[in-house]
């Protein structure tokens, strides 16, 4: 190696390492956030508690992290008000909802960011203030690679991971399900089902051809 080289060669190699450090260092800059569905009017406490990680950018509202736990939770009807409480006591509202009576020292969650949010803090999400959805939220003591855990860099956060049987928001059971009516009869297996895959659909005895038909087709008449 020239006394020419070595000084390049190490040039690169410090560039190569410098970009490295950069990369890792802008790779690990989301949040991991498990949120835990905790209490319900339809369910009361739960246990095992039904769960989500949500990977989730800095730069993203409340308002954002709240649609994402309704969508992992299998929310369909959002029409409902909802809030934040961090473990100061600071309340997070959609503050449009509340047409000017929004409660006092309350922030705006379509305004509150993320980022205000420390490694390792916890706090709560009730979604239904009448049915009372609790869920408590942990952040991560480390932060996460969007594209390790998803595969892209969301524009909202998203979900990477999950457990539990999730119940449906107004406690329904089945389509027209009121709370009172009798559970309607179970089918024979999946008989009900149309026959469009394997096992669906009434099953039905595959007809046999008998010697005596004439117009039964032979092995023999397809290759001759």
């Amino acid at each position: 190696m020239s006394q020419l080289q070595a000084p390049r060669i190490c040039a690169a190699r410090g560039l190569l390492a410098s970009r490295l450090v950069v990369e890792a260092g802008v790779a690990r800059t989301h949040l991991a956030i498990t949120v835990e569905l905790v209490h319900g009017v339809h369910t009361g406490d739960l246990w095992p508690r039904p769960g989500r990680v949500l990977i989730a950018g800095r730069t993203a509202t409340f308002e954002q992290l709240g649609k994402a736990i309704d969508d992992a939770f299998a929310r369909w009807d959002h029409n409902h008000l909802h809030e934040f409480t961090l473990a100061d006591g600071t309340v997070i509202i959609p503050a449009r909802w509340w047409d000017g009576e929004e409660p006092e020292g309350s922030l705006d969650g379509a305004k509150a960011r993320l980022g205000r949010l420390r490694p390792g803090e916890q706090f709560a999400y009730t979604f239904d203030l009448g049915d009372n959805w609790q869920h408590l939220c942990t952040v991560a003591a480390q932060r996460a690679d969007p594209l390790e855990t998803l595969g892209i860099v969301p524009d909202q956060p998203l979900p990477c991971w999950g457990w539990g049987d999730i119940p449906d928001q107004y406690g329904r059971r089945w389509d027209g399900d009121d709370g009172s009516s009798s559970m309607p009869i179970a089918p024979d297996g999946l008989a009900d089902l149309p026959p469009i895959l394997p096992g669906w659909g009434l099953r039905r005895a595959r007809p046999t051809a008998s010697p005596a038909d004439g117009g039964a087709i032979r092995y023999r008449d397809l290759i001759t």
